[in-house]
């Protein structure tokens, strides 16, 4: 699974900018649908509730900085860690410096 932070300041974007930026994603997506490793993915919301404790104390987030926030996430089927890390090099989110890619295993349980 890659978990996506930082990178995408969109609210910046003037609607072409937008436009290209979302082209840019589309493309990459279609190419690991088409490849058949894109398992699933969606972007989060910006905002959101925390549950903590033994007392289940809820809170508003956001929780962290914003190049910390888990914007979204895609869901791969690679061979190895190192075969995803080489699929996620191509994601869009590298277009910003503050951008932050992690690659996790999911777990089967």
């Amino acid at each position: 699974m890659f978990l996506l932070r930082g990178g995408d300041r969109m609210d910046d974007f003037s609607p072409e900018e937008m436009e290209a930026h979302m082209g840019k994603w589309k493309a990459w997506m279609g190419g690991l649908a088409e490849a058949g490793v894109l398992t699933g993915g969606l972007p989060l919301g910006k905002e959101g509730k925390q549950v903590s404790g033994t007392s289940k104390v809820v809170s508003d987030g956001p929780f962290a900085a914003g190049k910390e926030i888990v914007g979204g996430y895609i869901a791969v089927n690679a061979e190895s860690m190192e075969a995803a890390i080489e699929i996620s090099k191509g994601c869009p989110i590298f277009e910003s410096e503050d951008a932050n890619l992690e690659v996790r295993e999911m777990m089967e349980m």
